[in-house]
């Protein structure tokens, strides 16, 4: 009884957690919007400089590790522990891809004088600099909850080697996974509203 009230209070504690996550990126979502509706036209045009190539990829990457993540707990529960680390290993692969796709994309902005301050955007439309000022800040920010999701992914395929984390004590790697869910949830919302904006 004792250990299912610990685990329920965990549960608790990490869905409280994650509306924090959800409140902070709504409210910028919610910038976004307001800035969208004044400055429509330079955010069309600035959507339209972005790869929609690298951001469907990486939606792609992201929707399939979050399978991914949900079948190594599926796995673990069967008792199957190696099918399990080799579904967050994969997990884990995807999510390092698509921060290496960020990087590339990033990149090709900054080669292009693209990046916050830079004199190109200071001399163009003030609805653009805005545009791009979100795109980092909310892609970034993102990427951030990336890395800190593939650290606990990681830390749960070390401890279900070591056998901490197993068949009847899987709690940690439950949260690990609702974590890494919202992150590719966030995307899911971030994609359309600078790769698809019309």
């Amino acid at each position: 009884m004792e250990q299912q009230t610990d685990t329920l209070g965990k549960k608790v504690g990490m869905w409280l957690f994650l509306y924090t996550e959800v409140m902070l990126f709504g409210g910028l979502f919610v910038i976004y919007a307001n800035y969208y509706h004044r400055y429509t036209e330079e955010f069309i045009d600035g959507g339209k400089t972005l790869s929609l190539f690298m951001g469907t990829f990486n939606t792609a990457l992201l929707l399939t590790s979050s399978f991914t993540v949900a079948a190594s707990i599926i796995a673990l529960r069967r008792g199957t522990r190696k099918v399990a680390m080799t579904f967050l290993g994969a997990a884990i692969l995807m999510g390092l891809a698509f921060l290496v796709n960020k990087y590339f994309e990033w990149g090709d902005k900054f080669a292009h004088g693209i990046y916050p301050g830079s004199p190109e955007l200071a001399d163009g439309p003030q609805g653009l600099t805005i545009f791009y000022g979100l795109y980092y800040t909310i892609t970034g920010l993102h990427g951030l909850h990336v890395v800190i999701g593939l650290v606990l992914l990681t830390v749960c395929s070390i401890l279900i080697w070591r056998g901490r984390i197993h068949q009847g004590k899987d709690i940690v790697l439950e949260n690990s996974g609702l974590y890494w869910h919202l992150v590719d949830l966030i995307w899911i919302f971030i994609f359309p509203l600078f790769y698809l904006i019309l």
